[in-house]
């Protein structure tokens, strides 16, 4: 009985067997697939939460840098930059001879006084004008600078170094080109600052060429002639000459002159220094912080015109004030643009601009770990 059904279902079961045993290598190499899409999913989503880490452990890292620049290195270079800029733009024997013209009149010829306020009118506009730009400028400026140098520090920390002894050979030189690198800040004070205030002098006797003592200015009037004068700074050369204000050209030659230069400078193309100075400047020749110099710089001029509006009075500047009557109070401003940044406002207002904390979130948020 058994047999002839095996005679006559012997090829069913064959079949069946085959299709049973092919069902199951089939579904041990899909179960097998399956485990490894499992385990892949889970080593991505570890990945993931690995990754939302580091980008949150880079952005308290960054945020700690720049609180570490605000109360450092700025205050430090605004200081500094102040006291060249006050040295070198010193108004005050400007206002004596007129003041002593004044309480004796033999003293000046009328062609003599018409240059003197003429000559105090420039300079008067170029110091605040200057003042406005250097303190925009080089604000964002060293916030590129630190936040470069504090992502190398992290990549550094996070891949780990070499052996002890390569790990204290290339600390002792790498330290050195760190120090110089944040010492490269000063270069406009120490370096740029002679050319920058000649063509700022170019650029203001141009546009108030024609703007008599007894013009009477407005907070509109004001407003324009500042943006003017910038916009004619910005376009006298190629569209990112103003770098050569705040950085060398070449970066060895500066560091062979650099006042921390040691011993132990390498200055071969690929030193760090070098390499830390070719990337500040991509940043700053970059589209994106062009734009965001444009939007600080305007939104200064903004808050700058609103406050003199305050200290003269809205009615007065609303209406108007003979020229005259305003330098004394645009040369204090040049001053006060250039305060300490824990009392400037101007930095705040700069430094709460989305777009300023865009370019700096770009810079943190493109740093290699791995």
């Amino acid at each position: 009985m058994i047999m002839d059904f095996w005679r006559r279902h012997k090829k069913k079961v064959y079949v069946t067997l085959g299709v049973l045993g092919s069902g199951f290598l089939l579904y041990k190499l899909y179960d097998g697939h399956r485990r490894r899409i499992s385990e892949l999913e889970k080593e991505l989503e570890a990945d993931v939460k690995n990754d939302e880490l580091i980008k949150a452990q880079m952005k308290e890292h960054f945020e700690n840098i720049q609180i570490i620049a605000d109360s450092t290195t700025l205050p430090h270079v605004m200081q500094y930059l102040s006291s060249r800029i006050a040295e070198e733009l010193d108004l005050m024997q400007l206002t004596e001879k007129l003041m002593k013209g004044k309480d004796q009149p033999n003293t000046l010829t009328a062609a003599e006084k018409l240059e003197l306020w003429d000559r105090l009118k420039i300079l008067s506009f170029t110091k605040m004008v200057l003042s406005l730009w250097s303190m925009t400028t080089l604000n964002l400026y060293i916030r590129v600078q630190v936040n470069i140098l504090g992502r190398h520090l992290y990549i550094d920390t996070a891949r780990g170094l070499g052996s002890s002894y390569q790990e204290e050979e290339a600390d002792i030189i790498y330290r050195d080109d760190q120090q110089l690198f944040l010492a490269s800040a000063d270069y406009l004070a120490n370096y740029g600052l002679t050319t920058l205030i000649s063509d700022f002098e170019a650029a203001t006797s141009e546009v108030l060429k024609g703007k008599q003592l007894k013009d009477i200015f407005s907070t509109t009037i004001l407003h324009d002639t500042v943006v003017q004068i910038l916009d004619k700074f910005m376009s006298m050369g190629s569209p990112h000459h103003w770098l050569g204000y705040l950085m060398p050209e070449d970066p060895r030659i500066y560091s062979l002159a650099a006042p921390s230069s040691s011993d132990n400078a390498d200055l071969s193309p690929a030193s760090n220094f070098e390499q830390l100075m070719q990337e500040t400047r991509a940043v700053l020749s970059s589209a994106e912080f062009g734009n965001v110099v444009d939007v600080s710089l305007k939104t200064v001029v903004d808050a700058m015109v609103e406050d003199i509006r305050v200290q003269c009075g809205e009615t007065n500047l609303m209406v108007g004030m003979p020229l005259a009557k305003l330098l004394p109070r645009l040369a204090h401003l040049g001053q006060q643009l250039l305060e300490e940044p824990n009392r400037n406002r101007y930095i705040q207002v700069i430094q709460n601009l989305p777009e300023v904390e865009l370019i700096f979130t770009l810079l943190y948020s493109s740093t290699p770990v791995s």
